[in-house]
């Protein structure tokens, strides 16, 4: 981190002069995104054993809430948890259940099922 102030001899772990996670999560991101530190995470794990999660849409119907930053943070200790343990973890957005249930409100606010799709009513 350039804007720092570390008085210790430690300066692996530098020491804001001001806290300001915006900064520091753009400065982190930077980082990532320079390095390739997620691609490389999956690519030199290339031959390890695999983790698959098969997990469902990230929210459904409804308003969102704390509730579903909870379960996504959830769901990806596994993944981060198993990668940490050597496995080759691949993660890909975008769940074929994702449209289903906002289909079914949709049918239901129209007053129409399935089998009117596609028909004059």
């Amino acid at each position: 981190m350039s804007n720092t102030n570390n008085p210790t001899p430690y300066n692996h772990y530098p020491i804001p002069k001001r806290f300001d996670p915006a900064a520091i999560e753009a400065e982190i991101l930077e980082f990532w995104n320079n390095n390739r530190v997620f691609e490389q995470s999956i690519e030199q794990r290339d031959g390890a054993e695999t983790f698959v999660f098969y997990e469902g849409p990230p929210s459904v119907n409804g308003l969102p809430g704390i509730h579903h930053v909870m379960s996504r943070t959830l769901k990806d200790l596994f993944c981060r948890y198993h990668s940490l343990k050597g496995k080759q973890v691949s993660r890909k957005g975008g769940w074929d259940t994702h449209g289903l249930p906002i289909e079914l409100a949709v049918e239901k606010a129209l007053g129409i099922t399935k089998d009117d799709i596609g028909t004059e009513k």
